[in-house]
């Protein structure tokens, strides 16, 4: 990777962090209801407290960067290529772990929690059938929906690529009612939520980026800070459009003036972490699931002395993350060494046979 990007490579791996803190908190602290301490009680709170607070700093950036990274697609390559290269490949993906995910989360739930209510229409991983699985994964009711908005982003990115400035109105437009008026299925609205951000960086990603690295934030911190106090009271009536722009011009500076200050090595664990955000992206979930349900009920159960339940529900969230990544880095390496890597992108096809004379 040129050194250039490694500061946008770091910034994917921030962000594939949070989605894994994300799924390790909502997944385990809301579901403790037998803590021994008060003071577990209140730390399991902070939890879900702090995870809230980071969703404008999640998603919004995670795609803009997305967006950014493919508009060379978008105005120079033919649909030819684009399509093996940024749809198939992705559909690859998620078809091959939408089903695995399925069955390992069918299996695990099975086994570590047999009297667990499922509700098996709301999530493809969860559904009761082929039909159901089929349904949830068509309208994005998936933990895979990331994967699904870069197939629907790309493809409309390119189709209205003539129309930007207009439709990029419509999106954000879009992206502030859905929080008002959502639609039946929960993937579906992120996918409409977040769009806004994806085509910014496809776009005008170009441009945004040679004006953020001239900005002087000790000459702006004045319109920054004032449009940011406007961000968060609109953030806290429903409308994170605002703050979450805010957070992909502020998280940019930030590692890319670190960047131009520091040397910033390949072998960066952000780094790495960036170049691997499919494998811990599909992975981690499954693992989540595993972790959560064994440890609930472990919980749950009041068997723990107390310091182990205090000290669980301080640090479970990077515990998690830091097995997840590994084994996510781990699963990369095998799929490579062993299957081709067939597990994170599609079989390479057949080439024709040149004849020979």
């Amino acid at each position: 990777m040129k050194q250039k990007a490694l500061w946008i490579n770091q910034i994917k791996g921030l962000c594939i962090c949070l989605v894994v803190i994300y799924h390790s908190v909502i997944t385990f602290y809301p579901h403790l209801n037998g803590l021994q301490h008060p003071l577990s009680g209140l730390l399991a709170k902070c939890w879900v407290y702090f995870n809230l607070y980071l969703a404008p700093f999640r998603m919004p950036v995670f795609f803009f960067i997305s967006g950014y990274l493919i508009r060379r697609y978008i105005d120079d390559v033919g649909w030819r290529v684009s399509v093996d290269k940024r749809i198939w490949s992705i559909v690859w993906v998620l078809a091959l772990w939408g089903v695995l995910q399925w069955q390992a989360l069918s299996h695990i739930n099975a086994w570590l929690a047999p009297e667990r209510e499922l509700a098996t229409s709301s999530n493809a991983a969860y559904a009761g059938s082929i039909g159901e699985f089929m349904r949830a994964m068509l309208t994005a009711s998936t933990s895979l929906w990331y994967l699904y908005a870069l197939i629907v982003y790309f493809t409309l990115c390119k189709v209205l690529s003539r129309w930007k400035l207009p439709v990029l109105v419509l999106l954000a437009v879009a992206s502030v009612a859905i929080n008002f008026l959502p639609l039946p299925w929960w993937g579906m609205n992120s996918v409409v939520r977040n769009m806004i951000y994806y085509s910014l960086g496809a776009w005008f990603g170009a441009q945004l980026m040679e004006w953020m690295k001239g900005m002087t934030m000790r000459r702006t911190w004045l319109p920054v800070v004032a449009f940011g106090a406007v961000s968060v009271v609109l953030w806290f009536a429903n409308v994170p459009l605002l703050l979450s722009l805010l957070s992909i011009l502020l998280i940019m500076k930030l590692f890319y003036s670190v960047e131009q200050r520091y040397t910033v090595h390949p072998n960066n664990l952000l780094n790495v972490v960036g170049s691997n955000t499919i494998a811990i992206y599909t992975t981690h979930r499954i693992l989540i699931e595993l972790f959560s349900l064994f440890l609930i009920g472990q919980l749950n159960a009041g068997t723990w002395p107390v310091w182990a339940e205090l000290s669980l529900i301080l640090v479970y969230p990077f515990i998690s993350l830091l097995v997840c990544t590994l084994f996510g880095l781990g699963a990369r390496k095998v799929s490579s060494a062993l299957f081709g890597d067939v597990f994170f992108a599609p079989p390479a096809r057949l080439a024709p046979a040149q004849a020979t004379r």
